[in-house]
């Protein structure tokens, strides 16, 4: 029986996209019998949109193309792990503002390329070039890469601009993560802050399901999903966490036993120091992985660039992880501990191997500084469980507002031995701090680091500001305002989670308790007979007259001098750990008196609306005549003097007076 060439044809046609269809579907297996991730191509015949996916066989990721925006994570018999309601999903975006223009940019892509793809790993990436259109004035590269036999996704940016560009200002760049409403609702950023959460639709005003509050991004639940959620305040800031503090945060899905999370493996690549505060995961449900922002520093946090000025820098990889549970016993411990051990897994392997690109150095193209920090406060000592790293050259204290460039930060040991390992080359300057005592540490030398250098830079000294023996202080040089008197949270919209807690200053509202704690007078303070953990409020806030009229508040230290030499110098040591909008003026025995110091207006940090104890940390060493003092009882007068709201004012981190040498 003879058949038609047609009907060949046809057989072939239908054998081969049989097996197009195989190779696109299923992923190929390398020797080892394992997955190797495939990369796939396709167009959407509806709306004509394109779409790129990497399936490794564990999990498949769906990106559309050119942008680069993830659309979808398939894992475990779950279709899509992210939000399928809304198209902003899983995205790169950068606030900014330049010449007679400001926005949001999502940073989507117009080019798509694969870097690699072999039976290892595949990477790929979205770009796009500024050409002088609306966008932000910046080269930007995003990459992902997905691994054999690996269950989540690595990305990192590559952001560049160029010396001849316009001027520009950026305050934030993130990575953001919409996760699936119906299937995530189990939050966990600590060992001790994980809680069952409310819904994004239970924080919608116009629907009556909430309440606004003082400060913008808070809300008071009425009428939630889940009657246990009622009256209770949500804030995504109540979930903030330092820098060394952020490795691991994300989502579970009880209902599914999979795990959503962010692991950041390093903080060379984020900005402000390792005490900076960033948000983590919040209602949405919402991870984020932050690299540049203002929170908790403000306006002087804002990356600006002059024209002519060039700048490039990676930031990332950071490592989406996705994780299961079949067990069914304590899901949510099983898949946080598992999570902890995967971060631990990828700080180890830091810097990674496997990255492609050449603006990303290997653990071998980097150096290592170690030396021996002591401290020399009158006497000399090794400082111990310091903050110690590597950034940017500048001032002392810079690196808490640097964004342009790396840094790379460790704690010296019991001794005051350090090593900071796997740095850039480059050159930085070292700073430091030391807890219990005062001021900004910067070695006086620059420190340059080649490819495979180890630099020793062996004994090095801080000398912490002192003009004179202390006469007496209030409360331990550290940074926070921790230790002052944190009052109980209102019953009515307090957050559970942080009742009996370490942190009971993440509760909403507490500088309204400065007003009922102190209606008609302000805080007095009194050396030898006061307990600053009781009788110190944390913040120095305005009082509040009614709604619409808040006034300044004026605090006072009453002390004791035995003796005062009249012809001598005196120092009061003021360290603050946050300001607002504030402006601290500051007198002696005379509260009417001009003022013998007045910080001007500081700060924009928001440390207390947006419930932390702490923002950037300033040191004022004020000279004090002795004419100013009187021997016997002496009185400070600590006036916070802007008063237009419930934000303005400070915290202290710890204020000394130093006698006359």
């Amino acid at each position: 029986m003879m058949i038609s060439q047609k009907k060949i044809a046809s057989t072939m046609i239908c054998f081969l996209l049989l097996l197009l269809s195989i190779a696109f579907s299923e992923p190929t297996r390398n020797l080892n019998g394992i997955s190797a991730p495939t990369v796939q191509q396709i167009r959407n015949r509806h709306d004509g949109s394109r779409e790129v996916i990497v399936d490794n066989g564990i999990i498949r990721v769906s990106f559309s193309s050119p942008q680069g925006l993830i659309t979808g994570i398939t894992y475990k018999g779950i279709d899509n792990v992210l939000n399928p309601h809304i198209r902003a999903r899983g995205y790169w975006d950068i606030t900014w503002q330049g010449e007679n223009i400001r926005g949001l940019d999502r940073i989507e892509g117009t080019k798509f390329r694969i870097i690699t793809q072999n039976e290892e790993q595949v990477e790929i990436s979205f770009s796009r070039t500024w050409s002088g259109d609306s966008h932000i004035p910046l080269n930007v590269d995003k990459r992902y890469i997905i691994r054999t036999n690996t269950s989540g996704i690595y990305t990192y940016g590559i952001f560049e601009r160029l010396p001849q560009w316009p001027e520009v200002e950026m305050g934030l760049i993130r990575m953001a993560f919409k996760l699936n409403p119906d299937r995530f609702h189990y939050m966990v950023v600590a060992d001790n802050r994980q809680r069952e959460m409310p819904t994004d639709d239970d924080r919608n005003i116009q629907l009556g399901h909430a309440k606004a509050l003082a400060f913008k991004e808070a809300v008071e639940l009425t009428h939630p999903h889940n009657l246990k959620f009622r009256n209770q305040v949500d804030d995504k800031y109540q979930y903030s966490c330092e820098v060394k503090d952020n490795k691991v945060h994300g989502w579970i899905s009880t209902k599914s036993h999979v795990g959503f999370w962010l692991i950041s493996p390093s903080g060379e690549y984020r900005s402000g120091g390792p005490v900076k505060q960033e948000l983590t995961s919040h209602v949405g449900p919402t991870a984020l992985t932050t690299f540049i922002s203002v929170h908790y520093v403000g306006a002087d946090m804002e990356t600006r660039y002059r024209a002519g000025e060039a700048w490039k820098k990676v930031l990332g990889p950071v490592f989406i992880y996705l994780n299961s549970d079949s067990t069914g016993n304590n899901p949510r411990d099983l898949l946080w501990q598992d999570a902890k051990r995967q971060t631990e897994q990828e700080v180890e392997a830091w810097p990674y191997d496997f990255v492609a690109s050449s603006d990303f150095p290997s653990r071998r193209e980097r150096g290592t500084v170690t030396g021996r920090l002591f401290v020399n406060d009158r006497f000399l000592t090794p400082a111990q469980s310091a903050y110690i790293g590597l950034a940017p050259p500048g001032l002392a204290g810079s690196w808490q507002t640097n964004t342009k460039g790396y840094q790379f930060w460790t704690k010296t040991n019991e001794t005051g031995f350090f090593t900071i390992d796997n740095v850039r080359p480059g050159t930085y300057n070292l700073y430091g701090w030391v807890t219990g005592f005062i001021g900004d540490f910067r070695y006086e030398n620059s420190v340059t680091v080649v490819a495979g250098s180890e630099v020793n830079l062996d004994r090095v000294v801080f000398v912490p500001p002192r003009n004179g023996p202390t006469l007496w202080e209030i409360g331990v040089p550290d940074r926070t305002a921790r230790e002052y008197f944190v009052p109980e949270p209102y019953k009515d919209t307090m957050n559970p989670l942080y009742l009996n807690h370490t942190d009971k200053f993440r509760q909403y509202g507490l500088w309204q308790r400065y007003t009922e704690l102190y209606p008609n007078h302000d805080l007095v303070y009194t050396i030898g007979a006061s307990n600053y953990a009781q009788d110190w409020f944390y913040a120095h806030v305005t009082r509040k007259i009614n709604d619409l009229t808040y006034e300044p508040t004026t605090w006072q230290i009453v002390f004791h001098l035995p003796y005062v030499n009249w012809r001598g110098r005196y120092t009061l040591q003021l360290a603050l750990a946050s300001a607002s909008r504030a402006n601290l003026q500051v007198r002696f025995n005379n509260e009417y008196s001009m003022p013998l110091f007045s910080t001007g207006y500081i700060g924009r940090d928001n440390a207390i609306a947006r419930h932390g104890i702490h923002g950037a940390y300033r040191l004022y060493s004020i000279a004090v005549p002795g004419r100013l003092l009187r021997t016997g009882t002496n009185t400070i007068y600590l006036r916070q003097a802007k008063a237009f709201g419930p934000f303005e004012g400070l915290m202290y981190d710890y204020i000394r007076l130093e006698g006359s040498f």
